[in-house]
């Protein structure tokens, strides 16, 4: 390439980082790996990173930031309990397709002040908005009636959550914000997704993997059962059975 040829690209290039107006998000994970051993009570991450902007203004607090941990998604059932003869019995179900087992969404406002409607469905941001894709045909007001029940049971449980205040942006470029995962979270891959967003318009993302896995005895048992659910119910059956006759022995002695 001859020296011209070396100044027109040059040129080229400086005139398309001069039109680049969005910011660049650079995010980071505290925990890119999260481990479960015996006794483990959960974990906070912490998501962090900075807001650039190729002009080099200190502008990050015209931004509003939303970040989303989920994963790992899968097909679920859902039944509706109903009362009768005074007795709580399983009645109507509903199954759903693609149900992450875990959902977190942290803004540095309410999601509703900072996009509309249609621009959270696109992205999933919120409770209201998380795609739950039911199967088959389904009545409107009953599928919103079971996703919703769906939503709820998970809220309590802790695997899904929504705080709109949850992200801090300090020195109007760097952002952080803290999702706490609860014990009975799911192993698997999850992703922590981060939006920049400016007058209710998605301007930049940025995506991160976490891999939450069980070490030590309980990797094994985890393995046992995947691999093996046949032999793994005789195990549990035999080890129940076990501790039945060995209760009773004690109780006799007594």
């Amino acid at each position: 390439m001859n020296q011209a040829a070396r100044i027109l690209v040059a040129l080229l290039a400086l005139f398309v980082l001069s039109a680049q107006r969005d910011p660049i998000l650079v995010p980071e994970v505290s925990q890119h790996e999260v481990r479960v051993r015996q006794g483990f009570t959960g974990t906070t991450l912490l998501l962090f990173g900075a807001i650039l902007d190729p002009s080099g203004a200190r502008s990050a607090g015209e931004y509003d930031i939303a970040v989303v941990v989920k994963g790992p998604t899968g097909p679920i059932r859902i039944r509706e309990k109903q009362r009768i003869l005074g007795m709580w019995v399983n009645a109507e179900s509903s199954d759903f397709r693609s149900v992450p087992a875990f959902y977190a969404v942290s803004s540095s406002r309410a999601i509703s002040e900072i996009v509309d409607g249609r621009t959270a469905a696109i992205y999933e941001l919120g409770l209201d908005s998380l795609q739950l894709s039911p199967s088959g045909t389904i009545d409107p007001e009953e599928q919103a009636r079971f996703s919703s029940g769906l939503t709820d049971l998970m809220q309590r449980q802790g695997l899904y959550q929504e705080d709109g205040e949850g992200v801090s942006i300090s020195e109007e470029v760097l952002y952080q914000a803290r999702i706490s995962m609860p014990s009975n979270v799911q192993t698997g891959f999850y992703t922590a997704e981060t939006f920049a967003i400016r007058d209710g318009r998605v301007i930049a993302s940025a995506t991160a993997d976490i891999e939450v896995k069980k070490l030590g005895f309980e990797r094994f048992v985890a393995l046992f059962a995947e691999h093996q659910p046949f032999f793994y119910g005789l195990l549990a059956v035999a080890l129940s059975i076990a501790m039945g006759w060995a209760a009773g022995r004690v109780f006799a002695m007594v």
